[in-house]
């Protein structure tokens, strides 16, 4: 048994990591003050600011599908990889090496993982025992 692993692949480290992106969704909303002011320090369109609420929704229902459908939870935390990634390349681009810039990286190295192990298979019920 590998803890870490194991760990990794639980489904409700999925929900968790689903409700976070649900949550960062909704901030992304207005944006709050907070999250405007890191995209204008990354320099990012404020015309173009609408499309982080629905790429933050879709991944959270992708990584909330782990129990049922762990190939889309897995998918997603691969494109959640590109896009931490990109996050993490513009604050590079930008010098913008402070707080946001670890957070992008964490979240990065996280979902790196997760990609890597992908969620536990749903477990499927065995045949029925024969009655007698």
């Amino acid at each position: 048994m590998n803890v870490p692993t194991d760990l990794l692949r639980d489904p409700l480290v999925y929900r968790l990591a689903a409700a976070g992106q649900s949550a960062d969704a909704i901030i992304c909303l207005g944006p709050i003050p907070y999250v405007a002011r890191c995209l204008d320090d990354v320099g990012y369109p404020a015309d173009q600011r609408w499309v982080f609420p629905v790429v933050k929704a879709a991944s959270a229902a992708g990584l909330a599908a782990a129990p049922r459908f762990p190939m889309l939870a897995r998918f997603t935390a691969v494109m959640l990889t590109v896009y931490f990634c990109l996050a993490v390349g513009a604050h590079v681009r930008a010098r913008d090496l402070r707080l946001n810039f670890a957070a992008a990286s964490s979240l990065l190295l996280f979902y790196a993982a997760l990609a890597a192990t992908g969620p536990r298979p749903a477990e499927r019920p065995g045949p029925r025992a024969e009655r007698r």
